[in-house]
This record gives C-alpha cells, sequence and structure tokens, in this order.
C-alpha cells in the first residue's frame, strides 16, 4: 500500500494541496494550520485509494475548515467522486469540483483510459457534454464511456 502524504504550494492566499497514495488510517491532516488561506485547491491526482477510516479523517477535517475558505478540489480519480456522490460532507458546502476522471473501455481489446474532465470544458453549471465514445489516441480505438452517468456525475447537479 502506498502511504498516505501531502505537499503544499503558497501562492498568496492560494494554496495547492497535493495528495498522494492511499487515504485510509495513516491520514492524518488534523494539524494543518491553515490561516490567511482564501482558496485551498486540492490535487486528488495521485490517490489511489480510499477506505472508511480515510473517509472518516477527510470528512473530519475537511468539516473543520473555516467556511469562509473556498475549497477546489481537482484530478478527481473515480474513488473520489464515488465518495462525493455518496457520503454528505464529502465534498464541504463551499467546495466546487474543478476537474475529475471519467473511466472510457474498450470491450474488444479489454483496455480502460481515464479522461480528465475540466469545468468549462465537459462541464459547466450542472451542464454535462460527456462525449458517448472517444477515439483513444494512441490505438484509434473507439471507447464507451464505463459509467452509468446519471450517477456518476450526481455531484454536478448537487450544487
Amino acid at each position: 500500500m502506498a502511504q498516505f502524504e501531502y505537499m503544499i504550494n503558497k501562492k498568496g492566499d492560494t494554496w495547492t494541496m497535493h495528495l498522494k497514495g492511499n487515504m485510509d488510517e495513516d491520514v492524518t491532516l488534523e494539524d494543518l494550520d491553515l490561516n490567511g488561506v482564501g482558496c485551498l485547491e486540492i490535487d486528488f491526482d495521485s490517490v489511489h485509494a480510499i477506505n472508511s477510516c480515510g473517509i472518516r479523517e477527510w470528512i473530519k477535517w475537511i468539516s473543520s475548515i473555516n467556511s469562509s475558505v473556498q475549497v477546489v478540489y481537482k484530478n478527481c480519480p473515480k474513488v473520489i467522486v464515488d465518495q462525493i456522490n455518496m457520503i454528505a460532507g464529502f465534498l464541504p458546502e463551499n467546495g466546487v469540483v474543478k476537474s475529475f476522471y471519467v473511466p472510457y473501455y474498450s470491450e474488444d481489446s479489454d483496455m480502460e483510459k481515464l479522461i480528465l474532465f475540466t469545468e468549462g470544458k465537459e462541464y459547466n453549471q450542472g451542464q454535462i457534454n460527456a462525449p458517448e465514445t472517444i477515439k483513444d489516441s494512441d490505438s484509434g480505438e473507439d471507447l464507451e464511456i464505463d459509467v452509468i452517468e446519471a450517477k456518476y456525475f450526481k455531484f454536478l447537479q448537487a450544487g
């Protein structure tokens, strides 16, 4: 299992928090001092898995953030999107998702590819422009969306 760690880049009152590894019982964020933060961007690009202990620790920590801080989720993998859709408070009320991955799949080659959806391109204000199929740039194969759209994109309509 990949040990959980994070790194923070500070630029003025915008802090970008890069998460890496598995969010499990080893997640410790409560000692993070967020004084002076206006916007906290959380980059989930290197998060591989999350379990119930990680969910509990995340909810405890994220709910302790002052509501005046804008929380932005970026590069959310499917495991994070699933939690946003299922667990109240996983994405705080003052939070928004700016980008997330959507799995596409080819039944012929058993290939899966994750496509990054970005606000303003593939979705905007709850409107989703998810292509049913995409052509893989490497193999030329057609890949089909591999989620139930009404469930997977549910969090976009919540706001």
